[in-house]
């Protein structure tokens, strides 16, 4: 019986917390992605980061260069499709034209996904990216839409590693 106002005083104090509670707004289903060319692009996940490596010195088997559009891979949840440039046989730049965003929960994963694909890209030097957990339809577009643009290139990884994601199917 002692507890007894304790207990209510505690569930009333949590269910005003849990009714005050404001979640964030959800993403826009477009956004628009600024690069360091001051380049415009409509994304479905805002702006993708230009992380540049210059500290290994392998490159692929190719002295491939210049950039390259690569195929758009369609989803349940939308379209992916990228931009690479080839610099001396080596990729400097990955920019997402395009990412899931049928809804905004898709364009919540596509933004938080994207970075992570790139850095493991240009980590790699491959379109064989690590696929983000959760992510799963963003990774394996990631993944095939940069492979069909470095094949439009000739470049070809220095491991020979290929983009091995595929798309589930629903």
């Amino acid at each position: 019986m002692r507890r007894s106002p304790i207990v209510l005083g505690a569930t009333v104090v949590g269910t005003a917390g849990v009714l005050a509670f404001h979640p964030h707004a959800p993403l826009p289903a477009t956004a628009t992605a600024t690069t360091p060319s001051a380049t415009a692009t409509p994304t479905a996940t805002g702006a993708s980061s230009s992380r540049r490596r210059s500290s290994s010195p392998s490159r692929g088997s190719t002295g491939a260069s210049g950039p390259a559009t690569g195929d758009a891979v369609s989803t349940v949840y939308g379209d992916a499709q990228v931009r690479v440039t080839v610099d001396a046989g080596r990729i400097t730049r990955i920019e997402a034209l395009q990412l899931q965003g049928n809804d905004p929960r898709s364009v919540e994963i596509s933004s938080g996904a994207a970075p992570l694909l790139e850095q493991s890209a240009l980590r790699k030097q491959s379109a064989d990216v690590d696929a983000v957990s959760g992510a799963t339809f963003t990774s394996a577009s990631y993944s095939q839409t940069l492979q069909s643009a470095l094949d439009r290139l000739g470049f070809k990884a220095p491991d020979g590693t290929r983009a091995t994601l595929q798309v589930p199917s629903r």
